[in-house]
C-alpha cells in the first residue's frame, strides 16, 4: 500500500491489461487514478472493466501535463525493449518519470525522478529498482526503432512499411517522405501508402515495432441499426476519434486497418465493411462482429477500390445492411468476399 497522495498510473499498450498487470497493482498499490495512451490500450480497458480515464495521446505528453506522483506502467515484448521504451519516453520529457516495468519486474527511475515514489513501488511488489539516465533525443535526418524483433512489423504513423531484420531499424528523412537505411526488408506498398498521407515528420512520428496486440477480442453482439457509416482510410489508429454512439458501421480502407478495426469494433459491437487486396501484415489477430463482410479487391489496389466505396457513403443516417447491400451491387465482379459474417 502506497500512503500520501493518490498517484496516478499511466497505463501503455494492451498487455498490462490483458495480462493482469493493472489488476494485481492496484489490489497491491491501493487506489489509483488509472490513465490509458494508445488505441489498442482503450480496447484492453475497456473489456477489463478497470475505471480508466482515456488519452489519446502518447504517455510522454500524458507525464507533460501530470503533476504530483505518477508512474509509467508497461509490459514490453522483452525485458530489453521494456527499458528501451521507457528510455525514448524519458528522453522526451524534462523531469524524469518513474517507470514500473512488468516484463523484468523492475521500477526504473529516469533522470532522477521521483526516488521516494519508485522506492515505495519497488518495495511493496517486491521489484528491483534503478536509477536510470535518458539522454534527449536527437531531433535530425535520422530515426532508430530500437527493441526489434527480426521478422515483426514495423510500422510508421500506424502504416506498416516493412518487417525488421535485426534489432534496431534505422530510418532517414528523405524531404517529407522516410527511406530505410538498415535493418527493415522494406514493403514498398507501405511506403507508397504512407507517403500518401503527407509530408512525414520523421522525430515526430508514431513508430513502432510488433504486433499491436496478442489477445483475442471480446466480442459482443448486437442488432443491426441504423446510423452514420464513418472511413478509415489507413488510419485504424483514429477509430476512436472518429467513431460515435451514432455509428452504424465502419468502412475500413487496407488490410491492416481492417483487421484492426474489425478487432476494435468487436468488443462494441459494431460491423465493418473492409477492402482489402490481400496484403496482411499480421500486425493484429483477425476478428470481426456479426454483420461485418471483409472484400478483397479482383482488379487493382484496395486504395483505388475503397475510396471509390467511400464515395457511396450517404450525409445522413443509414441502415447498415441495407447499405452494404448496396455496395455489393454497385461494386459488381470488381471485389470478392473474403469473409462474410452478415
Amino acid at each position: 500500500m502506497i500512503s500520501g497522495d493518490r498517484p496516478v498510473m499511466v497505463v501503455h499498450g494492451p498487455e498490462p491489461f490483458d495480462r493482469g498487470d493493472v489488476g494485481r497493482l492496484l489490489d497491491a498499490l491501493g487506489p489509483c487514478r488509472v490513465l490509458v495512451s494508445g488505441v489498442m490500450g482503450r480496447t484492453a480497458a475497456e473489456e477489463s472493466g478497470v475505471a480508466c480515464e482515456y488519452c489519446g495521446v502518447p504517455p510522454s505528453m500524458v507525464f507533460a501535463h501530470l503533476s504530483g506522483p505518477a508512474f509509467l506502467l508497461n509490459r514490453g515484448k522483452t525485458p530489453e525493449s521494456g527499458r528501451v521504451f521507457g528510455e525514448i519516453v524519458a528522453g522526451r520529457l524534462k523531469g524524469g518519470p518513474v517507470h514500473l516495468e512488468c516484463s523484468s519486474e523492475t521500477v526504473f527511475c529516469w533522470n532522477g525522478g521521483d526516488q521516494a515514489l519508485a522506492g515505495d513501488l519497488a518495495r511493496t511488489l517486491g521489484y528491483g529498482i534503478v536509477e536510470a539516465t535518458a539522454a534527449a533525443r536527437p531531433r535530425g535526418a535520422f530515426r532508430t526503432i530500437r527493441g526489434c524483433l527480426p521478422g515483426e512489423p514495423v510500422c510508421v504513423n500506424g502504416i506498416v512499411i516493412g518487417r525488421a531484420t535485426a534489432t534496431e531499424v534505422l530510418l532517414r528523412d528523405a524531404g517529407g517522405g522516410i527511406e530505410a537505411v538498415s535493418g527493415l526488408d522494406v514493403k514498398p506498398h507501405g511506403l507508397e501508402k504512407l507517403h500518401r498521407t503527407g509530408r512525414i515528420d520523421l522525430a515526430a512520428a508514431w513508430c513502432k515495432s510488433g504486433h499491436i496486440r496478442q489477445k483475442a477480442p471480446a466480442q459482443v453482439t448486437a442488432p443491426g441499426k441504423s446510423g452514420r457509416v464513418v472511413l478509415l482510410d489507413h488510419c485504424a489508429h483514429r477509430f476512436y476519434d472518429l467513431v460515435t454512439p451514432a455509428t452504424c458501421g465502419v468502412l475500413a480502407i487496407g488490410d491492416d486497418t481492417t483487421s484492426v478495426a474489425g478487432h476494435i469494433a468487436g468488443h462494441l459491437g459494431i460491423p465493418v465493411l473492409g477492402v482489402t487486396d490481400g496484403d496482411p501484415d499480421g500486425v493484429v489477430g483477425g476478428a470481426f462482429p456479426a454483420g461485418s463482410l471483409v472484400l478483397e479487391a479482383v482488379a487493382g489496389r484496395d486504395d483505388e477500390i475503397g475510396l471509390m466505396i467511400a464515395g457511396l457513403i450517404p450525409d445522413h443516417e443509414t441502415a447498415w445492411s441495407a447499405w452494404v447491400e448496396g455496395v455489393l451491387e454497385a461494386m459488381g465482379d470488381g471485389v470478392r468476399p473474403a469473409l462474410d459474417l452478415r
